[in-house]
């Protein structure tokens, strides 16, 4: 499904001009060798183009359509009309004069295999340049002087001739899609399994790159290396037949993807890409916007939630021009060694998608303190509540990360480990963000309990609630507030001590509590008194006689939300007060 999936999308982008063509993939160009007709090298010049990077403009290599890439572990393999200063020049830094000839030796027997008879004056001049260029005199060669250790240094290099690039050639490029769909007499061909057409199976793929934290050569995404993993005698990719056209249009794709930075997104180790059907790029851009929270200047974020529920009911959008129909994809890859793993993959409608986004954004509504930012929590934001900030890593559990995701993507159960991970930050800062709050409302609304029933899991106080942990939740809330009226500037409350054994051990810890209010109240002026006693006596009357012993976890986060909400309602307060 996946593999078929991609290959439809390099399709579609073939079909838009958005990608190469099978045989040419992009690649990194730091210098161009020009030669005469003869083949002789005439001078070196720098391909590198400028980019910004914040308030710097730095040099990076261009990026060209060039003959596919080798895949290249410990062998020697060249590149078609590009590759590094050992393959094209026969000389590197690595201290292995005698490899880097041998590569030069492989490249020059390459591009003679396809180009011996091509009627090219370009084709002619490469074949004279690898058969009169002398590598041991490379260092002493004058279009080489000046800049011999930038060139060998690593950077790849492509021919250039009488000031065109060779790869331009129409013959040349004839040549090289002739000699790669040439047919291999050695070569295995079995029914591929995602075309279904009979093909050359290539016994390994092209490599992957841009996942975050995978090899930065590259990994595979299909690769059998164990016997264990291997059937009926047949080794490599060899298991699981698939075509070299196949093999290069997943890959083609999927790269193109990962290129893109702005359409990726990276969630603890799980880098994810999107796409739908005919390669409309709006319909990525949306999903990651909304994905992400960084909406378009240009659309109000009133306007653009207004978009996401016409689009989870099955609407025309016309503010972002998507169909809600149109079949969308999400991917979610994480490393694995030399290989990629696939933490998820969905296929839905984007309507439906959104409608699922929508649903989770929904469940996360709160109130907010003033100084919180508008708009909705986004994915990278609400898996942040789940790390201590000061801590030297401050990535989330990479497999919590993941279910997550996946949850919200596709409407289903949130982890457990998304409740544990938010409750054990609860307890060990004793803060309850609003983005925690939010989390153990959606949490219960979407995973049903009934220790924390629908009743606490609201937008803003709920002050008909008689449920009991909720209920203490507020007590503790009225209490703290009363201590800090008593005590104006106080930097600890009671919240600091207490918090955690009353939310767990209400029974044990109320009752001490209640004596510091006593006290606290002494302190504060008659009104102020009144005020507080009010609070305290109505919402002692919701509670009864006795107090848990012991709250289960559900209980505890009706707590949390009881808590938050009432301290939520004073600050709200104190605000329109100061607005009169």
């Amino acid at each position: 499904m996946i593999l078929q999936a991609l290959t439809r999308y390099y399709e579609d982008l073939l079909q838009r001009g958005e990608i190469a063509a099978p045989g040419w993939s992009p690649a990194k160009i730091s210098f161009a060798l020009c030669l005469d007709k003869d083949g002789q090298v005439t001078q070196v010049i720098p391909t590198m183009e400028e980019v910004t990077m914040g308030k710097k403009t730095v040099l990076r290599p261009q990026s060209m359509i060039l003959p596919s890439a080798v895949k290249r572990t410990v062998g020697i393999a060249s590149n078609f009309l590009w590759d590094n200063s050992a393959y094209l020049l026969g000389v590197d830094q690595k201290g292995k004069p005698e490899r880097s000839r041998d590569c030069f030796r492989v490249a020059a027997s390459l591009h003679h295999a396809v180009l011996d008879g091509v009627d090219s004056p370009a084709a002619r001049a490469i074949l004279a340049f690898f058969d009169t260029w002398q590598p041991k005199k490379a260092m002493e060669h004058p279009a080489l002087s000046g800049q011999y250790e930038t060139i060998s240094a690593g950077g790849n290099l492509l021919f250039r001739v009488d000031g065109r690039y060779v790869h331009e050639d129409a013959v040349i490029r004839e040549a090289w899609q002739r000699y790669r769909d040439g047919a291999d007499e050695d070569a295995v061909r079995m029914q591929c399994l995602v075309t279904g057409r009979e093909d050359e199976i290539p016994a390994t793929h092209p490599a992957i790159k841009g996942v975050r934290d995978a090899q930065s050569r590259g990994a595979a995404l299909v690769s059998f290396n164990a016997p264990a993993f291997c059937s009926y005698g047949r080794e490599q990719n060899y298991n699981a037949p698939v075509g070299k056209y196949a093999a290069f249009a997943y890959t083609a794709a999927l790269n193109h993807l990962l290129a893109d930075r702005d359409n990726v997104q990276v969630i603890g180790n799980t880098t994810i890409v999107c796409w739908a059907e005919g390669a409309d790029p709006v319909y990525p851009d949306t999903f990651m916007a909304f994905m992400s929270g960084n909406m378009p200047s240009t659309i109000s974020n009133n306007a653009l939630r207004a978009a996401l529920k016409n689009l989870a009911k099955g609407l025309p959008c016309e503010e972002l021009g998507v169909d809600p129909n149109r079949t969308f994809y999400i991917l979610g890859l994480a490393p694995n060694a030399a290989r990629l793993s696939v933490r998820f993959f969905l296929r839905d409608s984007f309507g439906r998608l959104m409608r699922n986004v929508n649903d989770h954004y929904e469940r996360l509504e709160i109130v907010k303190p003033a100084y919180a930012k508008p708009g909705v929590l986004s994915l990278w934001a609400l898996l942040r509540e789940t790390v201590n900030l000061n801590a030297k890593d401050k990535s989330p559990s990479p497999a919590m990360a993941g279910a997550t995701a996946r949850a919200i993507f596709s409407g289903g159960l949130y982890p457990a480990s998304l409740l544990e991970a938010i409750m054990l930050r609860i307890r060990a800062e004793r803060d309850i963000t609003w983005g925690r709050a939010a989390i153990i409302k959606a949490y219960y609304l979407k995973n049903p309990y009934t220790d924390c029933p629908e009743e606490v899991l609201t937008v803003s106080l709920n002050e008909a609630s008689t449920n009991i942990p909720y209920t203490l939740g507020r007590l503790f809330s009225v209490y703290e507030a009363a201590q800090q009226a008593a005590n104006p500037g106080i930097n600890t409350t009671i919240k600091d001590k207490y918090f955690n054994s009353a939310a767990a051990m209400p029974a044990s810890i109320f009752p001490v509590l209640n004596n510091l209010y006593q006290k606290h109240l002494r302190k504060l002026e008659i009104g102020q008194r009144v005020y507080f006693d009010k609070q305290v006596s109505a919402l002692k009357g919701a509670l009864g006689e006795s107090y848990p012993t012991r709250m289960t976890l559900a209980q505890q986060g009706a707590f949390d939300l009881g808590y938050y909400h009432q301290t939520q309602k004073r600050y709200t307060k104190k605000e329109e007060n100061k607005n009169v």
